[in-house]
């Protein structure tokens, strides 16, 4: 690598200083953009997939293999070095900003996303690895300085630009942009800083073919973002609507997933997805809500708590009872719970629930709420909340959490959980009412069928005794699918997948959440 290049032997039409401080200031851009790709990345497939810890463990080991690589690639270029680098940051620009939109067409139309995911995550991570050592050359070749002085600059600008990008892209990019527009937007910056201070700062070294041919890469690569950019939202709602069975009538991303309502057009069965895992299917969401509602209320039920239950069904089983005199529902996200206040969609099968006087909604982590906000005692607690299928969501399933909850019940309070399916997933069912034993719960099992998503399974619980399943006698009496006898035919498991079917199985806690390795494995050729 030639370290004692003169300046004025460049004919650079800045001088040094200038030429350096903008060199460096495409270091801090296009490490800012690497990192908003990594977290784009990580960030696609823990929407679309789950489980933020595997897809954030592929992204990043794959990008910084990568890297290495392209450091290597990149040795015998140095002697190139202007126009690798800009045709790098091309590269980059277009490929990382097109990333998301090309690997949700994966998602939806060639079930090839893992793949995609990681042949784009390893394009990008050599082409950022690549980056560097071209960035020490052309610093190096402005003007005359000691290598150790030129690493130590680039790295911590490479460094600062790091942090700017990881935090832009949750606090700008996102709530501004949304993510595929993010990703193309950064790509744009990307492309136009490469190729414009390469063109600019060594207009002298290069031939005017060069410089005209850089150009208009530039100009093609900002013409297919943009054109991207424009057809984001028709591309978005076309590969969706692939990925539902039903018409889309309802699509939004909040702070925390996707939200999605389809409707079929000839029975008018309206289901709600999040991040694609089906939340309620309205031709049988009667059999799971009162399933998990009616017994739990076969008891003290003055003060109720529902943690999850966003829908608000499970909210319009409860104020059936008219001596309930208040519930408190907590769920993370607002969006949910205001498309469950005023969507026809929902209110057409929740009764309207959150208009009742009664009820009070609290926009909050469950957990986080337990442990730190709430300062009542309550009768009866629901916890209808999501699948354990990813961290976020498998603390709901532990030890800890079973014990703020029990922290928040009157004496003589009940508990009921829904806990999956015994049938497709045993291993994660039975850990479920393990971790609500050791909690100090005595448990009752039971489970019912719900077509729309098979044997499903609940604990009833209560400090003490093991409480019955059983069916309030004052309960209403049109309920159309729960009757004693069916609550009593709940009780019985079938010898393959009763607790000793299952053997040995492990609590979840918040340092070992096995729950998540037990649902992982379940559902597997079903």
């Amino acid at each position: 690598m030639s370290t004692a290049a003169d300046p004025e032997s460049m004919r650079l039409p800045v001088r040094p200083g200038p030429a350096r401080f903008l060199v460096l200031f495409a270091v801090f851009l296009c490490a800012s953009c690497g990192m908003v790709y990594e977290l784009a990345l990580v960030a696609l497939g823990s929407f679309l997939l789950g489980d933020t810890i595997v897809q954030a463990s592929i992204v990043l080991s794959v990008m910084v293999f990568a890297m290495g690589v392209g450091s290597i690639l990149t040795k015998r270029l140095t002697h190139l070095a202007a126009v690798s680098f800009a045709l790098i940051e091309a590269a980059l620009g277009i490929i990382g900003g097109l990333s998301v939109l090309s690997l949700y067409l994966a998602f939806a139309y060639l079930d090839l996303y893992t793949a995609a995911m990681i042949v784009i995550a390893f394009v990008i991570g050599v082409l950022i690895g690549a980056e560097i050592p071209l960035l020490m050359e052309l610093i190096q070749r402005i003007r005359a300085q000691r290598a150790s002085a030129a690493v130590a600059d680039l790295f911590a600008v490479d460094y600062v630009g790091g942090l700017i990008g990881g935090l832009a892209f949750p606090f700008l990019l996102l709530p501004l942009l949304g993510l595929p527009r993010g990703v193309l937007a950064v790509g744009i910056v990307n492309a136009v800083t490469g190729i414009l201070i390469v063109v600019w700062l060594f207009r002298h070294e290069l031939s005017r073919r060069v410089r005209t041919g850089l150009t208009l890469l530039l100009v093609l690569i900002v013409g297919v973002l943009t054109a991207a950019w424009v057809y984001t939202d028709a591309i978005e709602v076309t590969s969706r609507q692939k990925i539902y069975r039903d018409p889309i009538v309802t699509a939004e991303r909040s702070a925390y997933q996707d939200i999605v309502v389809t409707r079929h057009p000839r029975t008018g069965d309206t289901r709600l997805f999040l991040n694609g895992d089906l939340q309620f299917a309205s031709n049988d969401e009667h059999r799971y809500h009162e399933s998990l509602v009616h017994p739990v209320l076969d008891g003290p039920r003055d003060r109720v708590l529902v943690l999850g239950g966003g829908d608000g069904m499970a909210l319009r089983e409860i104020l059936r009872y008219p001596d309930v005199e208040e519930v408190t529902l907590v769920d993370l996200d607002p969006a949910v719970v205001e498309l469950a206040r005023t969507d026809e969609a929902f209110t057409e099968f929740n009764g309207e629930s959150f208009a009742d006087r009664r009820v009070d909604y609290v926009p909050a982590d469950a957990f986080t709420w337990l442990r730190e906000e709430n300062d009542r005692a309550y009768d009866v607690v629901i916890a209808d909340l999501p699948d354990p299928d990813d961290v976020s969501t498998s603390k709901l399933y532990t030890i800890e959490f079973y014990g703020l909850v029990e922290r928040a019940m009157n004496p003589g309070a009940r508990l009921v959980v829904q806990a999956g399916s015994p049938f497709f997933a045993p291993e994660a069912y039975w850990g479920i009412g393990e971790s609500i034993a050791q909690a100090g719960f005595a448990t009752t099992p039971y489970h019912v069928d719900v077509p729309s998503f098979g044997d499903w399974g609940y604990f009833l619980a209560a400090t003490g005794e093991a409480p019955e399943v059983e069916v309030p006698v004052d309960a209403p009496s049109d309920l159309r699918f729960l009757t004693p006898e069916v609550a009593r035919a709940a009780l019985v498991f079938p010898p393959d997948r009763d607790r000793a079917s299952v053997g040995t199985v492990e609590p979840s806690s918040l340092l070992h959440p096995r729950v998540i390795d037990q649902q992982r494995g379940a559902w597997i050729g079903y």
